[in-house]
């Protein structure tokens, strides 16, 4: 399942060295220059999960393969973007086919590295890329409402009630507000609305405060601006430091845990963007467990078993007899399989089970 995340921000604030990182991939061009990067740079990207691993160390299987996440390296936008400014509203559209934004943001000073608003203000860029956003959402609201116009002088009811709701989210949008606070998001005429122009102010946001090296144990002044800002409209803040994160690209578990430690974090603020951007996302994963493989497997919350089975073939939804159910927590308690069964912990499950995340599943089908 491959869903996309988009990598935003102004021009120069280290998206490109977030996405080499990232994608282990050092493929996206990094310069000191504004609109380096011309074509967004696409990459597959593994989920962390410790499970899979503690899995492999009781099952021994030939390989692991965990969910993944498509990222998208998408230009630096400018002020005026709507207005085709810079780069314009190609790059716009390449955010438009994502599902959750991840806006890189500047947060330390160096000046050997040029801004291209001359000056270090975290507020200030995400306000100047978020009224693009909003102001692109705006332009393709109103050609809908003009549309709507047209169709509903027909007596077309759909349109109608369409059009009502799009006129009031153009007067809500106009005051400055995004479309992810718009109460009425749930209207079924709002969500054929969405999913028709697929507003981007209505996706999910993710900050990354990409600070420097000192940046990482304390919060800077524009750190702790940007998380304050964020609290308005309930997002997450994730500090990374790009450049030290590139820098670990080639290093394995323990030489990564040691930089971590003597940089006195904790977690690579890669791996916890990754983490979030999935549950973002709506997603999660279930196992299975065999000596050729331990995979994850990646469905949407609240997802069915004969559903989750169609992850892995169409068949298996099709002719889906049961599932067999081993709660992670028990199969690696009990050691394996054959110990939960043992121990009473493996279950039958029917149709309308709703897979729980990291759930050990087998299932039953016939065709």
């Amino acid at each position: 399942m491959g869903l996309g995340i988009g990598l935003v921000g102004l021009p120069n604030v280290g998206k490109s060295t977030t996405f080499n990182a990232l994608t282990k991939a050092q493929n996206a061009q990094s310069a000191n220059y504004p609109f380096c990067t011309i074509e967004p740079n696409k990459a597959v990207v593994a989920v962390p999960d410790i499970r899979l691993e503690e899995l492999a160390k009781i099952v021994k299987p030939e390989r692991i393969q965990y969910s993944t996440l498509d990222f998208v390296d998408i230009a630096g936008l400018v002020k005026g973007a709507s207005r085709g400014e810079g780069l314009g509203n190609k790059f716009l559209s390449n955010i438009r086919e994502t599902e959750v934004i991840l806006h890189i943001v500047r947060c330390f000073d160096d000046d050997n590295i040029v801004h291209v608003e001359n000056s270090i203000d975290p507020i200030r860029d995400v306000e100047i890329i978020e009224q693009e956003l909003l102001l692109a959402d705006m332009d393709s609201l109103q050609k809908r409402i003009d549309a709507l116009n047209k169709k509903s002088k027909g007596n077309d009811k759909d349109a109608k009630a369409q059009l009502e709701i799009a006129e009031e989210l153009m007067v809500y949008i106009n005051d400055g507000s995004p479309i992810s606070s718009f109460e009425k998001c749930d209207d079924e005429a709002f969500i054929g609305l969405n999913r028709d122009l697929r507003f981007l102010s209505n996706k999910e946001i993710i900050y990354g405060a990409n600070v420097d090296e000192d940046g990482l144990t304390e919060d800077s002044d524009y750190v702790k601006a940007l998380k304050e800002y964020a609290k308005k409209y309930n997002r997450e803040v994730i500090k990374l430091c790009s450049k030290v994160e590139e820098d670990m690209v080639d290093f394995d578990d323990e030489e990564k845990n040691e930089m971590l430690s003597s940089l006195g974090v904790e977690a690579s603020g890669l791996d916890q963007i990754i983490k979030i951007g999935f549950d973002k996302l709506g997603l999660m994963s279930y196992f299975t467990a065999g000596v050729k493989e331990v995979r994850a497997w990646t469905i949407y919350k609240n997802t069915t078993a004969p559903k989750a089975a169609a992850v892995i073939h169409n068949d298996f939804e099709k002719g889906f007899i049961r599932a067999e159910v081993i709660a992670y927590d028990d199969y690696i308690a009990c050691g394996g399989e054959s110990g939960s069964k043992d121990a009473g912990k493996m279950r039958l499950e029917g149709k309308e089970y709703i897979v729980n995340d990291g759930d050990i599943m087998h299932f039953r089908f016939n065709v």
